[in-house]
């Protein structure tokens, strides 16, 4: 069952994508909000296939903790699953994306077309400066900013270094830093074709006001609420793993 459920999700996705990305691409003459609300028109669509068609559920704790004002949200990163998910939870909003996604066929035509920031990783410095200018941008223009600090996606029960990033955006942008916390990866793994049944639990913490506070402390704030909630929510992931004290963070030199 679960093969076939996933096998018939590609088809729809094969199927339902290319249209979306041809229209988002020739609607590049309308303002960003317009776009935005054209494109991302394509999420709800999918998000209803993954709850009836893998039967992949979800619920979110911390709805209150959701600032009124635009805000840079902090995630934890295990899945494909969250990048749709977030845009449903939270007002409209964007990601920091490595800049070869725009080069994938259809999905990064699309991709190109919302406001977002497209980085190269391996710039460095660079990276780190294009982050805070066009965030700033985009929050400006009222959109959400979302940064995934591990830079990658991890499997259940582990983490990566906490870059500095999406912290230092917050700080130079004067807005808050909003964590969140969830176990997409135990239903929809990273790079796995088979996705499986269940409910995955989204939590939102409090927002971290960044003013008075240095980057570096508001990155260990979020990575400490992150990690933290992660062990309080999902144990069974963490038997035998390292204190929540000893999760690493980041330098200033890397996005």
């Amino acid at each position: 069952m679960v093969l076939l459920r996933s096998l018939l999700f590609a088809i729809v996705l094969a199927i339902v994508t290319p249209p979306y990305a041809i229209f988002g691409w020739l609607a590049f003459p309308f303002p960003p909000r317009v776009r935005h609300r054209i494109i991302t028109s394509w999420v709800p669509l999918v998000m209803w296939f993954v709850w009836h068609l893998l039967g992949i559920r979800f619920k979110v704790i911390g709805r209150e903790n959701i600032p009124a004002v635009p805000s840079v949200i902090l995630s934890k990163h295990q899945s494909a699953w969250e990048t749709m998910a977030l845009q449903v939870i939270f007002p409209p909003l964007c990601f920091v994306l490595k800049r070869e996604l725009l080069r994938v066929p259809f999905f990064g035509w699309a991709l190109a077309q919302i406001p977002g920031i497209a980085i190269d990783r391996t710039a460095g410095k660079d990276a780190l400066s294009t982050v805070v200018k066009q965030g700033k941008a985009r929050l400006s223009e009222g959109f959400w900013v979302v940064v995934f600090p591990e830079g990658t996606r991890t499997a259940p029960g582990t983490s990566r270094r906490y870059k500095p990033g999406g912290a230092v955006l917050a700080k130079q942008a004067g807005v808050p830093a909003v964590p969140v916390a969830h176990n997409a990866g135990e239903f929809w793994r990273r790079n796995a074709f088979l996705k499986y049944p269940g409910e995955i639990t989204v939590s939102i913490g409090p927002a971290i006001d960044t003013a008075g506070l240095s980057s570096s402390a508001i990155n260990s704030q979020a990575s400490q609420w992150i990690e933290g909630e992660m062990r309080r929510l999902f144990p069974q992931h963490y038997v035998g793993a390292p204190d929540v004290a000893e999760a690493p963070n980041g330098s200033q030199e890397s996005v």
